[in-house]
């Protein structure tokens, strides 16, 4: 990711970050995440790191996952994302709930049981590499799940593909006057990232929720992925 688009998508999200909190704490998403989490097979005392957490949309369902015992970590560029995440933490009391602010494609941190990344492989230049990256921080037979929105591919809801392309454009950072299609974009980063996450994974769960706006990649680390 070059510094200016980087520069780009933190004054963007760092701006949004109320209402993205708003959407990403909606009912129904919230489901979508549990399940994501539930992908994980964590056990309590394990330690799960979330590479773009956000507003920590996610945080609820990784703490309980791990208990008391147990450790989060949350990684994110954006500090207007970081601040909102803070006050979730603060608020709950959760002393074994981490922040930091970091690149994902740099991950600072050594080892985990688990990880898990939702809605960011699609503003990763090179996805691939980011999910390399992460499988190596993550001790064999812990597992690595990847979650993203898509066009559906279910004829029933495929005429709610148009409303979804306005939406992805008017969230995608410096898209909103392009010619090119920020979701075809988004969708070949997920292929790149789907499959380098499948090269280097066993147990594979390859899945669409959500009407089939929502795909998802999971898999259980097996060593050294490059």
């Amino acid at each position: 990711m070059s510094n200016r688009s980087s520069s780009l998508e933190e004054t963007f999200y760092g701006n949004c970050a109320s209402l993205y909190d708003v959407v990403a704490t909606a009912p129904g998403i919230r489901g979508w995440r549990e399940h994501t989490v539930e992908t994980l097979s964590l056990s309590p005392s394990d330690t799960v790191v979330e590479m773009g957490c956000g507003t920590g949309a996610n945080l609820p369902f990784l703490r309980r996952a791990v208990g008391s015992e147990g450790t989060v970590i949350g990684i994110d560029l954006v500090r207007g994302m970081l601040d909102r995440a803070h006050k979730r933490v603060e608020r709950h009391g959760w002393e074994n709930v981490h922040l930091i602010q970091g690149d994902a494609t740099t991950p600072p941190i050594d080892s985990a049981d688990a990880l898990v990344s939702t809605f960011v492989i699609g503003m990763l230049t090179d996805p691939a590499s980011a999910v390399r990256t992460w499988m190596n921080t993550v001790e064999p037979g812990g597992r690595v799940t990847l979650l993203n929105a898509a066009r559906t591919n279910r004829l029933v809801a495929r005429p709610l593909n148009l409303p979804c392309r306005l939406f992805v454009r008017l969230t995608a950072p410096g898209y909103q006057l392009r010619a090119d299609s920020p979701v075809k974009r988004l969708e070949e980063r997920w292929v790149d990232a789907s499959e380098a996450l499948f090269e280097g994974t066993t147990g594979h769960v390859d899945e669409r929720i959500g009407m089939g706006f929502i795909t998802l990649a999971s898999g259980e680390v097996i060593g050294e992925t490059g």
